[in-house]
């Protein structure tokens, strides 16, 4: 037998072998250091070295990655990971420290942005003063602020290439400093802005900002609030504002706003109709609009005699209110397509008599309702019945009846008196579905 032959044999057996006692293949290190290095990103710093020990190849990976996520570590610590570092630049870095002195935070800041920093992610719980240098970072892209400040109202800022700025909870040195900060963000885009302390106005002003969300931060049992909010960004396509708590609300040109999602907070009785009425005729361009008018009960003759405007782009509303705030909606929006609706009114004055000309989105564009929260009240199914018989091109309702409504009797009750409805759909192709209602998931701002 040749060589060669001797060797094909032993090489078939040594298949064999292998076929039957299959040995693990660490398919992660056979990748190319740029794709580990990338994954190791995603990890905190901490995590990310302790993949050291691995193998010799993996001894000084994390030095090269380009993100750094520290979290609680002492300062002894994150100096000698900023010593140990093997690469010039640094993309990413998020630090979480309770208590560091004012030189640390200022060093590390410093060689961050002196390494092309892009990306801040700071949360400082216990700590007054932010660096100098933080605020004429020329390479920052994106900067999130959490428990920290005070934000200056005066004095050198300059941030030419940022576009997504995050302020939770931060301290402001007076109400000058959002503004301020603001205007010298020539490329801001996106904005989000939560309210821990009382300001007398709360302006944010930007010809640039295409998404905005402001938040009144409510903590044990107290939610921040302004006397006037103020918003001027013309170019602004998504808004939020979540449990607004101002006395007045001022709300400049948005015909480039596309989609909203507007609640107010239970206590805001010091909002006047009118200003009421001024904010949602600023909302009539959107096309997508989440809304909670619940605790306007009180005033809503006086909103509802104000309201001239049309929402001729409206094609998704999910509304929390009076159910004559939703007749006025369905009046006004000829082109509405889907249908998101929980009552928040008494039988007595819930439900007026409908109009009598039925309004043109329920004859030709409204495909999608659902109802929500329903608890077996008259004023309830009569709105049902309505929307069911004159909704000519329904393919989908959806009821959710409320958790009070626990008994198998109840539910029983409840879809035996809707039954009756269904025959007389104004849609043959209508289909209608019980299920119980369950509250969406909240997720805070600084989980993310």
């Amino acid at each position: 037998m040749s060589i060669m032959e001797q060797h094909s044999k032993r090489r078939r057996k040594h298949s064999q072998h292998e076929d039957q006692n299959p040995v693990p293949i660490d398919r992660i290190s056979d990748l190319p250091e740029s794709v580990i290095c990338h994954i190791l990103s995603f990890l905190r710093t901490k995590d990310s070295v302790r993949t050291s020990i691995l193998a010799r190849r993996w001894r000084y990976l994390w030095a090269y990655v380009l993100t750094l996520d520290l979290y609680c570590e002492e300062e002894t610590v994150i100096n000698r990971v900023l010593l140990l570092r093997k690469v010039q630049t640094l993309h990413t870095l998020r630090l979480n420290v309770d208590g560091c002195t004012e030189y640390g935070l200022e060093t590390w800041i410093a060689f961050a942005i002196t390494h092309g920093l892009q990306k801040l992610d700071l949360y400082l719980m216990d700590q007054e003063i932010l660096p100098e240098c933080l605020f004429t970072c020329k390479t920052l892209v994106d900067l999130r602020l959490h428990s920290c400040g005070p934000i200056p109202m005066d004095g050198p800022i300059c941030l030419p290439r940022l576009k997504k700025l995050q302020l939770i909870r931060v301290e402001y040195e007076a109400d000058e400093s959002l503004p301020y900060l603001i205007s010298c963000c020539p490329v801001l885009e996106e904005l989000l802005v939560q309210l821990f302390t009382d300001m007398a106005s709360c302006n944010v002003s930007s010809p640039t900002v295409k998404r905005l969300t402001v938040d009144f931060y409510f903590f044990d049992g107290d939610r921040a609030g302004c006397d006037m909010l103020e918003i001027n960004t013309p170019a602004l396509e998504y808004l939020k504002i979540a449990y607004s708590f101002s006395d007045h609300i001022k709300c400049g040109v948005a015909t480039s706003l596309i989609e909203a999602d507007i609640s107010f907070h239970d206590e805001d009785d010091n909002l006047s109709a009118r200003s009421l009425v001024e904010f949602v005729h600023v909302l009539c361009a959107v096309k997508c609009l989440t809304l909670d008018l619940s605790y306007f009960t009180e005033m809503i003759d006086s909103v509802l005699s104000g309201w001239t405007k049309s929402f001729r782009n409206l094609t998704k509303l999910k509304l929390t209110a009076d159910c004559r705030f939703l007749l006025k909606f369905l009046e006004n929006a000829n082109n509405l397509e889907i249908l998101h609706f929980s009552a928040s009114c008494d039988e007595k004055k819930g439900w007026t008599e409908p109009p009598e000309q039925v309004p043109k989105c329920l004859l030709s564009h409204l495909r999608i309702i659902k109802v929500v929260k329903i608890e077996g009240k008259k004023h309830e199914f009569e709105l049902i019945r309505y929307l069911l018989r004159n909704t000519r091109v329904l393919e989908k309702m959806d009821i959710e009846y409320a958790q009070c409504l626990a008994s198998e009797e109840d539910i029983s009750t409840l879809k035996k008196t809707i039954s009756p409805f269904q025959r007389e759909r104004g849609s043959a192709a209508c289909e209608v579905a019980f299920a119980q209602f369950r509250e969406e998931e909240v997720v805070e701002v600084e989980d993310e």
